[in-house]
């Protein structure tokens, strides 16, 4: 049997390239079929219409293993591009401020910035001074401080405020520590669903009203009706006296 020519780059031996006397045989889905000879071994992996790959070969015998190998490169591929898709490099961004800065654009400009740092980028931000605007640094460092200051929950100043020339310069950095507390305190905020509901407020009970007079009487004729027995008496006695005077 001739010795193979091993492969120049890093890939695994497979079938004739391999010079082991001896390999460790493992099937396609998994089954280890013990220590078998290498002609032995290739010709079962023929007979499937697969490939005999060296996957160990610094074992003792080295383990090799029976698969499709155009198939399992073509994975491989595709995981390793999927991966360089989902890892992302850090840049440095920048941001572009002046001092006499509107409220739209300053909105629009700390939001793309706060954009930034949630991907992972660093961002430079610049204030630019024109004219006797460098008169007065402390508005700048304002803005500057503003900034920092919507950004604190998940991003910290990496490089302070300072003047380079007419400009002035910070550095803000993510900060996976506090954008971590800020999902752990998210995460335990209770749902709205949950809470507890309204205290109902107690009314007080209506007055009574009072009771009708009978017969359909107003309040006066009842209160004429309940005179004392005596007082009508006297009434009595005096009509009679004037009609005795009368006569």
């Amino acid at each position: 049997m001739q010795i193979a020519i091993p492969p120049a780059s890093n890939e695994p031996r497979i079938n004739d390239r391999i010079r082991a006397r001896e390999v460790l045989l493992v099937d396609s889905d998994g089954t280890k079929l013990g220590v078998k000879p290498f002609p032995e071994a290739l010709q079962l992996a023929k007979d499937q219409d697969l490939d005999l790959v060296e996957v160990a070969a610094n074992a003792n015998p080295p383990v090799c293993r029976i698969m499709d190998y155009g198939k399992f490169r073509f994975d491989a591929a595709q995981r390793a591009k999927e991966s360089r898709r989902k890892t992302t490099q850090a840049q440095i961004k920048e941001m572009k401020y002046r001092v006499k800065i509107g409220p739209g654009d300053f909105d629009t400009k700390t939001r793309k910035v706060l954009e930034f740092l949630r991907e992972g980028h660093k961002v430079k931000i610049t204030i630019m001074f024109r004219g006797r605007e460098t008169a007065h640094p402390h508005l700048g460092k304002k803005i500057l401080d503003r900034i920092a200051d919507e950004a604190s929950s998940f991003a910290k100043v990496e490089a302070a405020p300072k003047l380079d020339g007419r400009n002035m310069i910070m550095v803000l950095a993510p900060d996976r520590r506090a954008q971590q507390q800020q999902q752990a305190k998210a995460a335990k905020q209770p749902d709205d669903d949950t809470a507890a509901p309204p205290a109902t407020a107690t009314t007080a009970p209506a007055a009574q009203a009072p009771a009708p007079a009978p017969n359909g009487a107003t309040p006066e004729q009842a209160d004429g009706q309940q005179q004392p027995a005596a007082q009508q008496h006297n009434e009595q006695a005096q009509e009679q006296e004037q009609q005795q005077q009368e006569t």
